[in-house]
Parts: structure tokens; C-alpha cells; sequence
């Protein structure tokens, strides 16, 4: 059975490369009748916040992205401790004393003579003495794993076949100084215990899985199947600006975009096929394929999501919007007729101003102006009051197509484009027609 699972830490919120991230995942059990783990990588006690916990699940709850198992790495630091014991007794987790300053030290030595800067196991030499000796100076040990300095083969269910050679890697730290654990360790242990059969995570975590594969070789574990996505860059190509990456769900949710518009585009970005719009997720499962991703990065346009928000509005039902529009006794029928032209909700309000309030003076022909007001019919108005008054006014200007209909919509709306005028006209009193005539 698949099991996937999706591990954010709680040290801030997730922003929209972790949605896509999530939503992959989501996906793929769907589709396969698996299993959705969500899991806290809370081993950071500093930084992980319960708030931050809080925000995550509701914003997987406003997405429709519903979990089946949750998991809290702070709550199994025990059974890290044993994996920590067993791989010191393999001689594959070893202590090291180096400062941050001494590390970066030997890195740019390494630079200048031209190699990478890959840790030199100095610490595997210290004898016992000098430990101690370190240990007396106040200095705690920080831990890296053994790496076989061999290649390491998998297959990618995105990227195919990948080798890595763990000699042109760094041994990984596992533990800080302080004895917390690190993801890379704490991610391999929980993986392990609850049967993770899929890791579908960003590509740059490539050279991380695998040195996590030889992690998991250690503990006499098969290592799950992995699938490396294409990260997020802006529509030149270059790296996501605060604005995009760094923006929050709670923050593109208080933007006013819908959830099935984040979800939507985001299952399409890199996708091979064309992905259908869809406010529930489960409708995004169709003709889903990680096979089909793209190993290339995913431009993310926001001309594109925006537009998928404003179809998705035009589709919607008054009922299924009404909370979150003004409060106005005429909403339900304006609804229907504006729908079609907002991007967001919060446009309503602007509609509502063109249709009601006061506006700047549109400066209008004499003749039409006068033919306008002369010919308006009386009220109330239909869906034919349009046609028939326009029709009066082009037998008495002469006037027709655009050159009668733009003015006639500019001095009603203060617009030149938006909803159909015979929809619209039927929601103005004939009062406020005429006034507004008046001042033009």
C-alpha cells in the first residue's frame, strides 16, 4: 500500500513551493488509495512554534488536502536515541569538535587549492586523549555519519536513473552540539517506523536522499521510492522573489485567491497534459502522472494563477460565495451578472461602487446626453430596456456601435468594460440613470 507523507517544519508558515510539494504527495496516494502522513519536523525546540502547527493544519483544511495520519518527531526523540546508540556501536556515527569559525576555515582553504569543500574526518583520527582534552575545554561534540565513499544508484520516479558518488560528499552532520537531531537522521528513522513507500519532495534534496539511502542501508532498511520535483522560479527563470516564494498560503488566502485556484495551478505547473479546473482536489487526480512532471524548473506566472482565479468565480454559485460578499440587499442578483468580471472577490466592492456611488463626470455629447435622458424609458427596467433604448437613440443621433454603446456604459459604470449593459441596466434606479446623465 502506498504511504507518503508530507513533513513541514513548524518554524513559520508554508508558502507555495510547500503547497506543491503537499499537493504532489496528496496526489499520488489519491490516486494509488494510499496513505497522506502529515509529519512535524519539530526537532528544532527553539524555533518550532504551536501556532505555527495550528496555521499548517488550517491551511491544509482551507485547501481540502485531508490527512490521514499526523506525526510529531519531538514526541519519538527516545526512539532516535536508540538508532543514535546503534550506529555508534556500527562505528558509523563518530564525534567531532571543530567550531563553525574552524569549518569554515578549512572550506576556504579547500576553495583556494581548487577542491570542493568536502569535511576532511579529522575527527576520525582524534584519539581518546584529545577527546578528552576537548571535552575538558567545554566542547561538545556535534556528529556526522560515515559515508561509504562509494556511488549511490536509484531511480527517480521524475528524473530516472540518478548516481551520486558519496566520496564527493560531506559526511552529514546527524546530531548539533546541543544533541538535537537533524532531519536527515530523524527523517530516515520515521520513514522506516511508518512505512513510508514514497518520498516525493523538491530536487534539491537529491544529493540528500542519497545520503539518506545509506542511512537507511545502515539500519537494514529498503529505502522507499523517491521522486524529485522541479523547483518554483519566476516567469524569467530566475529564483522566486519574497513576493512569490516567501509568500504564505494565509497570505494568498487573505490576497483573496481560492483554494481551487492555488490547487489547480500549481498541479499543472510541469505537467505534460492539460489539468482541468477543479475546486474540489480529489477532480485533480485525473490524468495525474509524476511520470509527466518536467525535470526542467516550473515558471510560475501570476497572470496565469490569477486568471484561473477569476474562472473559477465565474462558475460559482451565489450560495457558495455569500458569506464572504458585502453585505448589500441587491448582492444576489448583481452576483450572477458581475461574476464573469472578477478576479477576486474583494472586486465586488469596486462593482458595487461603479453601480451606486458617485463617480467623476464623464463628459458626454450634448446630443446624446439630451437624447439619453429624453429617451429613457420609464421603470422599472428588464432585460429589453437596453435594446430598446439605444434603438431610440440611434434613430435620433444617428449614432451606433461602439460610438453609441461605449459613452452609454461610460456614463452608467464610469467603465468602458464589464458586465452585459441589458443584464446590468434592470439593477439601476431610473432615478439615479437620470442623474447621472444629468452630470455628464
Amino acid at each position: 500500500m502506498v504511504r507518503v507523507r508530507f513533513a513541514p517544519s513548524p518554524t513559520g508558515y508554508i508558502h507555495i513551493g510547500n503547497l506543491r510539494t503537499a499537493l504532489l504527495n496528496w496526489l499520488f496516494a489519491k490516486q494509488n488509495n494510499g496513505t497522506f502522513l502529515l509529519r512535524f519536523d519539530d526537532t528544532d525546540a527553539e524555533r518550532s512554534k504551536a501556532e505555527f502547527v495550528e496555521a499548517i493544519k488550517d491551511d491544509l483544511a482551507w485547501l481540502g488536502l485531508t490527512y490521514d495520519e499526523m506525526a510529531f518527531q519531538s514526541h519519538r526523540l527516545n526512539r532516535y536515541d536508540e538508532v543514535r546508540d546503534q550506529l555508534i556501536t556500527q562505528g558509523l556515527l563518530y564525534p567531532c569538535y571543530e567550531t563553525s569559525d574552524e569549518l569554515e576555515k578549512k572550506r576556504k582553504v579547500q576553495r583556494a587549492q581548487g577542491k570542493p569543500p568536502v569535511y576532511d574526518r579529522s575527527a576520525l583520527a582524534l584519539s581518546q586523549e584529545q577527546r578528552d582534552m576537548y571535552e575538558r575545554e567545554g566542547r561538545k561534540p556535534h556528529w556526522r555519519f560515515l559515508l561509504s565513499n562509494e556511488a549511490i544508484h536509484f531511480h527517480d520516479l521524475i528524473r530516472g536513473d540518478v548516481t551520486l558518488d558519496s566520496g564527493s560528499l560531506s559526511d552529514p552532520v546527524l546530531i548539533r552540539a546541543d544533541g538535537s537531531y537533524l532531519y536527515t537522521l530523524s527523517s530516515v528513522v520515521d520513514d522506516v517506523d511508518f512505512g513510508i513507500t514514497h518520498i516525493i519532495r523538491g530536487d534539491d534534496h537529491v544529493s540528500n536522499s542519497a545520503v539518506q539511502i545509506e542511512i537507511f542501508r545502515a539500519l537494514q532498511a529498503e529505502a522507499p521510492s523517491f521522486a524529485h520535483h522541479s523547483m518554483l522560479v519566476d516567469e524569467h527563470g530566475g529564483p522566486l522573489s519574497k513576493r512569490l516564494g516567501g509568500l504564505s498560503i494565509q497570505n494568498l488566502r487573505a490576497d483573496g485567491y481560492e483554494p481551487g485556484a492555488l490547487l489547480t495551478y500549481l498541479a499543472q505547473l510541469g505537467h505534460g497534459e492539460p489539468v482541468e479546473i477543479s475546486q474540489d482536489p480529489i477532480g485533480l487526480t485525473e490524468g495525474f502522472s509524476l511520470s509527466r512532471l518536467s525535470k526542467a524548473p516550473a515558471r510560475l506566472f501570476v497572470s496565469e494563477l490569477d486568471a484561473i482565479n477569476g474562472k473559477i468565480l465565474s462558475t460559482t454559485p451565489f450560495d457558495s460565495v455569500a458569506e464572504r460578499l458585502p453585505n448589500d440587499p441587491k448582492m444576489q442578483e448583481v452576483w450572477p451578472i458581475i461574476r464573469d468580471n472578477v478576479t477576486f472577490l474583494k472586486d465586488v466592492e469596486a462593482w458595487l461602487s461603479y453601480f451606486y456611488g458617485e463617480r467623476d463626470t464623464v463628459i458626454l455629447d450634448e446630443n446624446l446626453r439630451q437624447a439619453a435622458i429624453d429617451l429613457l424609458p420609464e421603470g422599472p427596467f428588464d432585460e429589453q430596456t437596453w435594446a430598446t433604448w439605444t434603438g431610440l437613440i440611434k434613430s435620433k443621433t444617428g449614432l451606433s456601435g461602439k460610438s453609441l454603446f461605449m459613452p452609454l456604459r461610460q456614463a452608467l459604470t464610469g467603465q468602458s468594460r464589464g458586465p452585459e449593459m441589458a443584464m446590468l441596466l434592470p439593477l439601476l434606479d431610473r432615478d439615479l440613470v437620470l442623474k447621472r446623465f444629468e452630470k455628464a
